[in-house]
């Protein structure tokens, strides 16, 4: 087993830490849109729109965001770093298992790869990402978990855009590597660590 050369493991850090500012400001953007921080949710908003609304809270809660007693408004910070870290892993550990030959179409029981994930999505109408979690998750239902609000919110378009933009600029070798996926969760991290 081989480790990632010092330039690969670079490359890696400032796509991850650039990804957390990136996917944190996408998530805070998602969940302010579904009014999680405020008393009420908008009163356009729809049924669906409103039940999620209330998931997020709840879990927001259940992270330690405080809900004010008072007005009903709620802090979200801690659901923000969820919702980010989520949708990120997510996309990063699709992209392992598909480079790894572990990303498996389960009606044909092939691995396939993230260009073919992404062809069966555009067929079907569906995020390739999402697509990608639903094959892997059968496979690992602890990392991929289907009934997860964080993931249940969409970021904007805009976030999965640049998400993508940086996994796709990452070159193959990186996501093969034997001490990578250790890297990863390090770089994720290392905000907090430096204001320690």
């Amino acid at each position: 087993m081989t480790a990632l050369s010092t330039d690969l493991r670079t490359r890696l850090g400032n796509a991850i830490v650039e990804a957390r500012k990136v996917a944190e400001r996408g998530a805070r953007q998602a969940l302010e849109a579904l009014a999680v921080d405020r008393r009420e949710p908008h009163a356009s908003m729809a049924t669906e729109a409103r039940t999620l609304r209330n998931r997020l809270r709840a879990h927001g809660r259940q992270l330690g965001d405080p809900r004010d007693a008072r007005n009903g408004t709620q802090t979200i910070p801690r659901l923000v770093r969820e919702v980010a870290y989520e949708h990120w892993h997510r996309m990063l550990f699709s992209r392992f298992l598909a480079e790894n030959h572990l990303l498996i179409e389960p009606v044909s029981g092939v691995a396939i790869t993230m260009d073919e994930c992404e062809e069966l999505a555009r067929e079907r109408r569906e995020d390739p990402w999402a697509l990608a979690a639903s094959f892997a998750q059968g496979m690992l239902p602890q990392i991929f978990r289907a009934d997860d609000p964080a993931l249940a919110l969409t970021l904007p378009p805009e976030t999965r855009q640049a998400l993508q933009k940086l996994l796709s600029d990452l070159p193959s070798q990186v996501f093969t590597e034997g001490d990578s996926l250790g890297w990863t969760y390090q770089y994720w991290q290392s905000a907090e660590k430096e204001a320690v």
